[in-house]
């Protein structure tokens, strides 16, 4: 009888397919504005500001995406130890190195049991430290492209500084290549998740969507939960608010 536990909080949920929705509409948008693939003919009536149209898209799309990983890192301060800054650094405990070998091991085949977790592996909560980084550059290179079209902007006297050693076709290339990365990623996200759902049989795919996750009653605290006492009850982890 597996218990049922509350792991993912709604700021969790909520950021988690506001990024995944606005890395979909901002890498269409980016990549159309970089090499404009589709020719609109003159006699539409749109055809004149078709651009336009596509970088104003491309434009809210980022101050949503912004905003949401503004809103998510204050949560990893404010929220439950499965959604703590803590998660990015295993290497700094005992128990977080000792469940990145495990995890590395059993994606490399070298044993057979997955790393069962609460929330995520240790391994995972490293790879997100790096797509927190490219978050964060692919952030800055943006604001720092808008802000060279609006230089009286807070945002050109935020980031104007990084021209003066790149040059623009350069954080334009640094901003490209972070979006292939994220895509990439995207990809191998959504196969792990998919893989770990079907080897724990947890609810993991699930549980981006309701919260819960479905683990056994012996379950190990996890490496990121500040004591080793066991994990919570059914009931009381049901009963946990957001």
């Amino acid at each position: 009888m597996r218990q049922r536990i509350y792991v993912w909080q709604i700021p969790v949920r909520l950021t988690h397919w506001v990024n995944a929705i606005s890395i979909v509409i901002l890498s269409f948008t980016g990549y159309f504005i970089g090499n404009p693939w589709l020719f609109v003919a003159r006699r539409e009536t749109y055809a004149s500001f078709f651009m336009g149209t596509v970088r104003f898209v491309h434009f809210a799309a980022a101050f949503i995406f912004l905003a949401s990983v503004l809103l998510r890192t204050y949560w990893a301060v404010a929220g439950n130890p499965w959604s703590s800054w803590r998660g990015l650094f295993p290497f700094l405990t005992k128990r977080g190195r000792q469940s990145m070998l495990h995890a590395f091991q059993y994606y490399f085949f070298l044993r057979r049991d997955p790393p069962e977790t609460i929330g995520h592996n240790a391994l995972a909560g490293m790879t997100y430290a790096i797509i927190v980084l490219l978050y964060g550059m692919i952030i800055f290179s943006g604001v720092a492209l808008f802000g060279e079209l609006h230089p009286e902007s807070l945002w050109a006297r935020l980031t104007g500084w990084i021209f003066l050693f790149v040059s623009s076709p350069q954080i334009r290339l640094t901003h490209h290549v972070i979006m292939y990365l994220l895509i990439i990623f995207a990809i191998y996200h959504i196969y792990v998740a998919w893989l770990i759902d079907m080897e724990e049989a947890n609810g993991l795919m699930s549980s981006i969507f309701s919260g819960f996750k479905f683990l056994h009653p012996d379950q190990s605290p996890d490496w990121i939960e500040p004591d080793a006492s066991p994990a919570p009850a059914a009931g009381k982890a049901s009963s946990h608010a957001d």
